[in-house]
């Protein structure tokens, strides 16, 4: 505990070890667990399949959970 699953646009590895190493960072500071709980995954979507891979099945069933949508604060 916890499991991230980060979906997002294709990215360097370089630029996804960096971006797992801050959340990993933030979930251990802020959410008190410890370094070896945590496990980070990434799934790339190309942009021209991001709509039917993520908007329509994961974020539209899910507005109710989301905490920033397109870039806006939910809380």
């Amino acid at each position: 505990m916890p499991y991230i699953a980060v979906k997002a646009y294709p990215k360097d590895p370089k630029i996804k070890a960096q971006v797992a190493d801050r959340i990993a960072a933030a979930f251990a500071e802020l959410w008190g667990c410890a370094p070896e709980a945590i496990s980070i995954s990434f799934e790339e979507i190309q942009p021209e399949d991001w709509e039917e891979t993520v908007v329509k099945p994961i974020i539209e069933p899910n507005l109710d959970k989301m905490f920033v949508l397109n870039g806006e604060k939910k809380y």
